[in-house]
């Protein structure tokens, strides 16, 4: 009798560790990385905020940088599960390499590409930038940065791009040029709109014409190295439903 009581003992002891066990595999975490266009950095940690609050076992870890830079490491083997980029050169190119999962991809958002300046600079329009008080300009560049090209674009629709060239300062992403500007290193910068939320250092001094640059658009797209597809995809839904939407376009960004 007392050999059978051990024996259940032991037997109960196993399925309660084996189901333990179970319990605490179902409830690992997922890590998922994603990699984005740095003007998303803002809305993209409040969006992480909400998500963590429905999904505890979703962990997101953001890498911002210039889309092309993001392209680069992606086509390095760079462990990433979502690319969220700021142009569709970048995505093109990452689709024609195979890399992207093809189903996957969407528009997610627009913007705006907008001229700043400093607070003390006197300063109207594109044309007010050939202004011999207006030493410095920073733009992205254009090469790596979609944000860059688009002024590239604009200030060249303008007739203005190679009158302004020995002014222009180029930087590796659209912060960096928000940054020239908010520190007084530039008197002026193009960058978009969504990178002027609640800066209080700087003035939009306007709008760049639609017409005077190509369509600007984010896609995003699971990478296909991805470890996590199943969960970026559920990511890719949130970020596509209308509670991010709310916060993309609380930073300025145009709903697609």
């Amino acid at each position: 009798m007392k050999r059978k009581v051990i024996v259940y003992i032991l037997l109960l002891t196993v399925i309660l560790v084996s189901g333990c066990s179970k319990t605490e595999n179902s409830e690992k975490t997922v890590e998922l990385t994603v990699a984005a266009a740095a003007s998303l950095q803002d809305a993209a940690k409040e969006i992480q905020e909400l998500y963590a609050d429905k999904h505890p076992d979703v962990e997101i870890t953001y890498n911002f940088a210039s889309s092309g830079t993001l392209q680069k490491q992606i086509e390095e083997g760079a462990p990433v599960d979502l690319f969220i980029s700021a142009g569709k050169k970048q995505m093109d190119a990452l689709a024609e390499k195979d890399l992207i999962v093809t189903e996957s991809r969407r528009d997610l958002l627009g913007n705006k590409l907008v001229l700043i300046a400093d607070r003390d600079v006197a300063l109207e329009d594109f044309d007010g930038l050939t202004s011999p008080s207006i030493k410095k300009i920073s733009i992205g560049t254009p090469e790596t940065v979609p944000a860059g090209k688009y002024a590239q674009e604009t200030l060249t629709s303008m007739q203005l791009y190679d009158r302004l060239l020995p002014k222009i300062v180029f930087a590796k992403d659209v912060r960096a040029v928000l940054n020239y500007v908010e520190t007084g290193n530039v008197e002026a910068g193009i960058v978009y709109m969504s990178d002027t939320y609640k800066v209080d250092d700087i003035v939009v001094i306007t709008a760049a014409p639609e017409e005077s640059h190509s369509p600007i658009v984010y896609p995003m797209a699971i990478v296909k190295a991805s470890k996590n597809q199943t969960a970026a995809q559920a990511f890719c839904e949130f970020l596509s439903s209308s509670e991010a939407a709310d916060v993309f376009n609380k930073y300025g960004f145009d709903s697609l």
